[in-house]
């Protein structure tokens, strides 16, 4: 999952209509969901990290640093649950990219390399947005798998990232390719994906950090070998951060 960071306010007092602050939170991190990452041009929706459908979190119901971006699918499943910052790992205060692993059949699991507190926070997450769910099969009349899913979606991202290194790779040296590379992969969406695609090539995954917009703000990559920053940096020093 991409670590992003989505900065101080751009207004002084909350939101009266939390909807307002859509036009911001894209700006500054992309139309992507932040937390399965598709790319969702249509129907992202401002998400509440801890939810307003509870009563105790109604003070934060247009709190700036409550918000995030959810999709249809991550916002159904996360609905109302109580969220407790210090008990399950959040892209917008700790590295949740270097604690998830994403396996080219689709599925997202906690890092083994991550110690056991952390993979239980890790887990969480997962659970609560249901990117721990088994894929849906579709299929249309000629047997092929139809992505309808978010599991099935990440299938298909991986074959598009893979088929990409292979361009890259066929031509390391050429610039160009590695810009159309960079584009292509915000067009597709799944960050963390392309990241793991191309680990190893540092060139190439600072242009996917700087592809995606807030995800250098973060401070989670090393500006120099891309390697993850654990813990997080927390630059704006949120509730509960730096778990991973």
């Amino acid at each position: 999952m991409r670590p992003v960071r989505r900065r101080g306010s751009p207004q002084a007092s909350d939101f009266a209509d939390y909807t307002g602050a859509k036009k911001h939170l894209v700006s500054r991190l992309g139309s992507y969901c932040s937390y399965c990452e598709r790319l969702v041009v249509t129907q992202l929706a401002v998400e509440h990290v801890q939810p307003k459908g509870l009563a105790q979190y109604e003070h934060l119901i247009g709190r700036w640093e409550n918000f995030l971006l959810g999709c249809v699918n991550c916002n159904s499943t996360k609905l109302d649950q109580d969220v407790d910052p210090a008990t399950v790992l959040l892209p917008d205060r700790d590295n949740t990219f270097v604690a998830l692993r994403y396996e080219p059949d689709g599925t997202v699991r906690p890092s083994p390399d991550m110690a056991p507190a952390v993979r239980t926070m890790a887990a969480s997450l997962l659970t609560l947005a249901g990117l721990d769910k088994p894929i849906s099969e579709a299929r249309d009349e000629n047997g092929k798998l139809v992505a309808i899913d978010r599991v099935a979606q990440r299938m298909e991202a991986w074959a598009t990232a893979r088929d990409a290194k292979d361009d890259v790779d066929q031509s390391p040296g050429n610039a160009a390719v590695r810009r159309l590379v960079a584009v292509l992969s915000a067009k597709t969406g799944f960050f963390s994906i392309w990241m793991t695609v191309f680990q190893g090539d540092a060139d190439m995954r600072n242009r996917l950090i700087d592809a995606f917009a807030g995800t250098r703000q973060s401070g989670c990559f090393d500006p120099v070998t891309t390697e993850p920053r654990s813990p997080a940096p927390n630059p704006d020093g949120l509730a509960n951060g730096g778990k991973s």
